[in-house]
């Protein structure tokens, strides 16, 4: 068999192995949650997300509308922002923020005794109340915007994904019952699993099918 190596057939036939190893394991995705499991897979080869992630309803369909509108992207981390696609970004006439390594918010957690995922969330809820929330390191920063949901914050979507052993996995359960008490859309991936390539991989998902950019071709790629 000729070794493939141009990176957009590299994705087609990744995407092909990863559908038909989740049909092996009889796992069945709805239509509106399958391109969001799939990217996640794509990018981690851990076919754990598949069960882990949790959808509110109508989370990936709003979401993309909201993405459509030009609503802005907020991540916990710049490694986050720095995975997700400038081309889909760019189409959609929007932008991400990531304020975890401005000075200001390093002193004001300072002042305030918290950690600077907290400080950020509350300057970029100020900033951008509406917005895509990614949150992939920071179990600190979900609890932040629970807070905040609860106390009248509406994102455009939360995206739950920390990783790690403390306060991961409370605060995943916490953020998903908050969301769903207040209607708020989200995706979180229950248990200790998650990261920012995880939180990218979402963001990703969402702004190809927000900018008819699925196909790799569409994004400059043979």
């Amino acid at each position: 068999m000729a070794e493939i190596t141009l990176p957009g057939e590299i994705e087609r036939q990744s995407m092909k192995i990863i559908a038909g190893e989740l049909e092996d394991r009889g796992i069945c995705l709805s239509e509106e949650y399958r391109p969001v499991v799939h990217r996640v897979i794509h990018a981690t080869a851990d076919f754990d997300f598949a069960d882990s992630l949790t959808f509110t309803d109508h989370a990936v369909s709003l979401s993309v509308k909201a993405l459509q509108e030009g609503t802005a992207i907020v991540t916990d981390t710049n490694m986050a922002k720095a995975g997700i696609s400038s081309v889909a970004l760019r189409r959609l006439h929007t932008e991400v923020h990531c304020l975890m390594a401005d000075p200001l918010i390093a002193e004001r957690a300072k002042q305030a005794g918290t950690t600077r995922a907290v400080a950020a969330m509350h300057a970029s809820s100020e900033r951008y109340p509406g917005a895509v929330y990614a949150i992939g390191n920071a179990p600190t920063a979900l609890l932040c915007l629970a807070e905040k949901i609860e106390n009248g914050l509406r994102p455009a979507l939360v995206i739950g994904v920390p990783v790690g052993f403390v306060n991961v996995a409370e605060s995943k359960e916490r953020i998903l019952d908050t969301c769903k008490t207040f209607g708020v859309p989200a995706i979180v991936a229950k248990g200790r699993k998650g990261g920012s390539t995880v939180a990218a991989a979402i963001c990703n998902a969402l702004l190809y099918l927000a900018s008819d950019l699925t196909d790799p071709s569409s994004r400059g790629w043979n």
